[in-house]
């Protein structure tokens, strides 16, 4: 049995768990899912998957939780809306249809999409002109997410304004357009694929965004070089490219992806890889300088943290022989909704009916002043990991990865940088 199921119900988890979009996925190309609030989930690659498995002790706080694998099926609901379900790894996934779903979004029975057309024609007697207008508007929907796909890798830095109705948290979910743009790309990829496959494994992760209340997330591509060593020439070719075009050649990372939210005009702001890519080494650090700045203010009270995370990062790494992160990201995270903490020497009848809002307007700035926020640093994305232990690689590598260490290096460098300029 999957070691996920010791933290969760199993009598839930056997009816099968509607995969939604994982809205603080920022960067990649691989579709990140959200399986529950605590845990996400990927498609299954036999090396990230390997890594997981046998990652050295002092690695495993510097990456996300191993919680297990599940097998994920492609379905349709009766309203024609495209799912992806997961179900126990060793589950019956021939007689879905008498499954109860009903604990899961969709609220009505789930069906397998391959056996849609049939029920629709013989079990409900539709009109044929219903069926085809449907089949008419489907189309012209996906015509409308193909144009939007291309608008937003045009579009390489977004931003939307955040309602006033409601938790910012609970406004997040309609406006990170990445990764809803690796969902549906997911989604087409499993459709094509149904008539020969419908039954895929994915990887169960922790959730790092989820004790915060509005995640900042940076998304940093890691390493003086990202293909792997089973690359093709051309994949090889393309990916030497790309490094000697961007900071990845020169500094050893690049942006590959940012959430930031815009206290001081309540937006969240986006920034693609595409753009990314086109930065150089003074707009790497103001993309960094903007990362930490939340459109008031700069979060000075984040750095020490990251930087002593960062280093220790860059300690254990420094340790780890032969293995190699090709194409691997690292995460930095803190909360971009601030916590307040009431002065000791303040009066609370003068504080009582101080808001969030004024917290930091007239006497509100001398009352109330920022906590310390936790941030977090983590390292993702193992699908081009190598190391000595794994037996099947041709390649073997000695030493540390010195691409990744000096990329590391050169980050804490530039964020001490940015904090001691901020402080003059």
């Amino acid at each position: 049995m999957s070691p996920a199921f010791g933290a969760m119900e199993v009598e839930h988890y056997s009816k099968g768990v509607l995969l939604e979009p994982f809205v603080h996925q920022v960067g990649g190309h691989s579709c990140v899912l959200r399986f529950n609030d605590k845990t996400i989930c990927k498609p299954l690659i036999q090396r990230e998957h390997q890594f997981y498995e046998t990652l050295p002790k002092e690695m495993r706080k510097f990456t996300p939780q191993y919680e297990g694998v599940v097998s994920v099926s492609f379905e349709e609901d009766e309203d024609g809306n495209l799912c992806l379900i997961a179900y126990p790894l060793n589950g019956d996934h021939d007689n879905l249809e008498n499954l109860d779903n009903s604990d899961c979004e969709p609220k009505s029975k789930l069906l397998r999409w391959t056996n849609k057309k049939t029920m629709l024609l013989e079990n409900e007697k539709l009109p044929k002109e219903w069926v085809r207008q449907h089949r008419k508007e489907e189309k012209m929907k996906s015509h409308k997410l193909e144009e939007e796909f291309e608008w937003l890798k045009k579009s390489e830095v977004l931003y939307y304004t955040v309602e006033k109705k409601g938790s910012v948290s609970s406004q997040f979910k309609h406006h990170n357009p990445w990764s809803m743009k690796c969902h549906q790309q997911q989604l087409q990829r499993m459709k094509e694929n149904a008539k020969h496959r419908n039954q895929y494994k994915f990887i169960l992760l922790e959730n790092l965004t989820s004790r915060y209340e509005v995640p900042c997330v940076l998304d940093l591509k890691m390493g003086t070089r990202q293909h792997g060593d089973d690359a093709s020439e051309e994949k090889k070719a393309n990916q030497i490219r790309k490094c000697q075009q961007s900071t990845s050649a020169v500094i050893g990372v690049r942006v590959c992806g940012m959430q930031v939210y815009q206290a001081g005009t309540g937006q969240l702001m986006f920034m693609n890889k595409y753009h990314g890519r086109k930065l150089s080494v003074q707009g790497f650090k103001e993309a960094l300088y903007q990362f930490f700045h939340n459109g008031k203010y700069l979060r000075r009270e984040l750095f020490e943290s990251v930087i002593k995370k960062l280093t220790e990062l860059k300690s254990v790494l420094e340790k780890q022989e032969s293995y190699r992160f090709y194409s691997s990201s690292l995460l930095i995270i803190y909360d971009g909704k601030e916590r307040q903490e009431v002065a000791v020497d303040s009066d609370p009848e003068d504080l009582e009916d101080l808001s969030e809002e004024s917290s930091d307007e007239s006497a509100g700035a001398y009352a109330y002043k920022p906590t310390a926020s936790t941030v977090d640093v983590r390292m993702i994305d193992f699908a081009h990991t190598t190391c000595k232990y794994y037996g099947e690689d041709s390649v073997v590598h000695e030493g540390q990865d010195t691409g990744y260490v000096f990329g590391l290096q050169n980050l804490i460098d530039i964020i001490k940088e940015i904090r001691d300029e901020s402080s003059e």
